[in-house]
Order: structure tokens, then C-alpha cells, then sequence
């Protein structure tokens, strides 16, 4: 927060709760918006579409970054994300929301990246874990206020202006770090030739497009449930390759084992967030705001971890914080498994969950930082796309697998939640080795 630094972090960190707030509170107001539009049919596409233009906008960003800088991509996905809450807020009809969703996820996506790449050129290698534990804590945040003031808001003045008062907020956000931006002109230049290229988006595109096949294929259910999703993890694997530092999925020592950690602690956490609320509802018979109450309990410890790990800065080595970050995130999802399978208190959930949250907030801060200190200004777009892509493709990959072992084992009674508990749990076990690859 010292002069030089503090309007490019006011900036940063906005854009970052923005981007965050808005799509929380898309989750909370999307049946209002779905009974009004009558785009019952198009509920899925909505998200899902967001979530395919992600992809494809963190691989543009990254290339484009690499090639002339941050300035540029940042401004533009700024702008583009904008024009998507702008459609989407003055949307009448659901073909057009869904199309602002679209570009909202371009938008943010090729925001995402492009931040790291203005953290690299910007901040002092020193201040890394701070900024990056202050992002943490930015995306964080907004899921304790997030759904309830989207509530707030649809019910009072109407849902359109969720979208539309983030879009005014988003141009306020720009304002203040766009003079950094333009300073950085003078050091911007060369590129790593593997980057920003056509063949590069249309792997995206293929990414995108198999992330949503599993996900089709897992909703469809039926006897094609289980080879559709095979088949499209496929094209996700081969897909990937060419978007990721070489040798990543074979957790080669140093970058590469860095960036597959991202992924497979995205797909150990999310998976289980999706499914944890939803045991407590079934099985223990909670209320919906009380079952999601662990949801709460699991950011605050994500910030609070973020927050421990920033102040701790280089005293404690990079390598060592991810190692005790993703032990302690496993210990927090067995705790989940083991609960559906004894049948604990929601207590011992709670508990385990605030675990897992502070172990997230441990490790993710820290991955962004040696991303970004293993990159040079010729790869730094192209390692950064790459942490997000494996980040955004784990999360939806287990997901969608944990979904089908869930339909596959019947209901709570039948062992459906053991079965997707049981496989976040490996993935996170997965984890802790892959966390004793990474190198300062």
C-alpha cells in the first residue's frame, strides 16, 4: 500500500472482488432470472458458457500479454467484460443473457491473467506473496456478502441491476489502475514465440468444449453417461498439453509440478464444496442457509489463511508453505469422507472444512508466486494462462466426475455421497506428493 503500489493494488484487488461478486451472485439470482426470461432450457448453458469462455479468454490474454505487455489485454478484457454485464443487464430475452454470460467469462478469464502478468512487471518479487494472499482474499470475501446482496438487490430496484451496478463499479476499478498500465509500455516487448498463437486458442476452444462434454455427458445420465464423459476427459488431457509449461501432467519437478498442484487442489476443493452443503441438507436434515453456513466457514479461513501466508512472506520458503498447505487441505476433505461414512457430527465437518480453507489459503497465494518467479518476461502470460486453465479444467473435471459417481451410487442411503467424497479425498491425497515437487 505504499504510494508507488497502492493504486494498482486498490485496482487489482477490485477488479479481482468484482469479478468474484459477480459470479456468486449469478448463482443466487439465476432462477429469478430464469422464470423472467423463460430460459428454464438454457438455466445450464448459462454457467457453463461462462465457464468455456474462461478458458478461451485466459489463453488470448496470456499470448497477447506476452507479445506486447499487460496493458492492453487488461483494457480490453476490462471492456469486454463491461459489454457482458451490460447485455446481460438489459437482457429481455435469454438468448441474450446468455450471450453476455459469454462474454462476461472471455472478460474475466483474460482478466485473471493478465493481473499476474501486471503483478510480475509491477511489484517487487519480495511483495508476491502479499498481493497474491490479498487476491486470495478478494475472491474469497465476496462469497460471505455476494449472495445475499444479489438477493437484496433483485428483490428491491430488480435483478438487472446486480450486473448493471457491477458494470459501473468494474469502469471505477479501471480508472485507478489504468495509469499503471501505461507505464508499463517502456519494458513491454518480447515474446515467447510458443504463446498468444492461433493453434493456442483453438486448443482452448477443444478444452473448453470437452470440459462441457463432461458436464453434458454426466447431466444426460443414461447408459452414456460414463463412456461421453471418458471420451471428453480425453480430449481434455491431449487438449491441455500444448496450453501447459512440457512435461506438466507428469508432474516434472519445478514448474511443471507447480502448475499441475493448482489443478488438483481446485479439484479437491471445489468438488467437495459442491457436495458438502448438499450432505448436510440430505442426510442431516440442516436448513439451506444453515448446510451452507460450512461454505462461510471455509472462506473465512481461506482469507484467513491467504492472509497468514502474505505476513509470513519469505521466512517461510515457498516449497514449504505449498507442502504444509495441501497436507492440511487433505486432512481437512478425508475429515468430509469420514464423516459420510460414519455418520459424524456436523461439527466434525465444520471443523474439517475450516481445515481445508485454510490449507487452500495456505497453498494457492503461493503457486501464483513461484509461477510467477520461474517465469520471464517472455513467458510470463503463458505460465499464468496456464496456472488458471489447469486451475479452471481440475475444478470442472472433478465436478463433473464426482456427479456421475454420485448418480452412479443412488442416493445418501445407497452410498452416493462416500463415492464423490471418496474421490476428492484422492485427489487430495494426490496432491501432497505433487506439493513436494514444487521448487523456490
Amino acid at each position: 500500500m505504499s504510494p508507488q503500489y497502492l493504486w494498482t493494488t486498490i485496482g487489482s484487488i477490485s477488479l479481482i472482488f468484482l469479478a468474484a461478486f459477480e459470479s456468486l451472485a449469478v448463482t443466487t439470482i439465476m432462477p429469478t432470472i430464469s422464470r423472467d426470461l423463460d430460459g428454464e432450457a438454457l438455466y445450464s448453458l448459462a454457467f457453463s458458457s461462462t465457464l468455456a469462455a474462461g478458458v478461451i479468454g485466459m489463453v488470448v490474454a496470456g499470448g497477447w500479454a506476452d507479445r506486447s505487455g499487460p496493458n492492453r489485454p487488461l483494457m480490453a478484457a476490462m471492456a469486454v467484460f463491461v459489454v457482458g454485464l451490460a447485455l446481460s443487464g438489459t437482457a429481455t430475452d435469454m438468448n441474450v443473457f446468455v450471450l453476455g454470460r459469454f462474454l462476461q467469462g472471455l472478460g474475466s478469464g483474460a482478466i485473471n491473467v493478465a493481473l499476474y502478468v501486471v503483478v510480475a512487471r509491477i511489484y517487487a518479487p519480495a511483495l508476491h506473496p502479499r498481493i497474491f494472499g490479498a487476491f486470495a482474499a478478494a475472491w474469497v470475501l465476496p462469497s460471505l456478502i455476494g449472495p445475499p446482496l444479489a438477493g437484496v438487490v433483485a428483490d428491491t430496484v430488480g435483478w438487472h441491476w446486480v450486473f448493471l451496478g457491477v458494470g459501473l463499479l468494474m469502469v471505477v476499478a479501471a480508472a485507478a489502475i489504468v495509469p499503471s498500465l501505461l507505464q508499463l509500455r517502456a519494458v513491454s516487448g518480447s515474446a515467447d514465440q510458443r504463446t498468444g498463437t492461433g493453434r493456442g486458442v483453438l486448443w482452448s476452444m477443444v478444452v473448453a468444449a470437452g470440459v462441457l462434454g463432461i458436464s453434458v455427458g454426466g447431466e444426460g445420465g443414461g447408459a452414456f453417461a460414463w463412456p461421453t464423459a471418458a471420451v471428453a476427459l480425453v480430449v481434455v488431457i491431449v487438449a491441455l498439453r500444448p496450453l501447459l509449461p512440457r512435461r506438466t501432467l507428469l508432474a516434472a519437478v519445478g514448474l511443471p509440478a507447480t502448475v499441475l498442484l493448482r489443478g488438483a487442489v481446485a479439484a479437491a476443493f471445489f468438488a467437495t464444496e459442491v457436495y458438502l452443503p448438499y450432505l448436510l441438507h440430505d442426510v442431516y436434515g440442516l436448513s439451506t442457509s444453515l448446510s451452507g453456513v460450512i461454505l462461510t466457514v471455509g472462506a473465512v479461513s481461506w482469507a484467513a489463511g491467504s492472509a497468514v501466508q502474505g505476513r509470513l512472506g519469505e521466512r517461510m520458503s515457498h516449497s514449504t508453505t505449498v507442502r504444509i498447505g495441501a497436507s492440511i487441505l487433505f486432512v481437512g476433505v478425508a475429515v468430509q469422507l469420514l464423516t459420510a461414512v460414519a455418520a459424524l457430527s456436523p461439527v466434525v465437518a465444520a471443523a474439517g472444512w475450516l481445515l481445508a480453507g485454510g490449507g487452500m489459503g495456505l497453498v494457492f497465494p503461493r503457486i501464483s508466486t513461484v509461477v510467477l518467479s520461474r517465469s520471464t518476461e517472455r513467458d510470463q502470460g503463458f505460465t499464468s494462462a496456464a496456472m488458471t486453465i489447469a486451475d479452471s479444467a481440475g475444478g470442472a473435471v472433478a465436478i463433473a466426475f464426482a456427479g456421475l459417481l454420485f448418480t452412479a451410487f443412488g442416493s445418501a442411503a445407497d452410498g452416493g455421497f462416500v463415492a464423490a467424497l471418496a474421490l476428492t479425498t484422492v485427489l487430495a491425497l494426490a496432491a501432497v506428493p505433487v506439493a513436494f515437487r514444487v521448487r523456490d
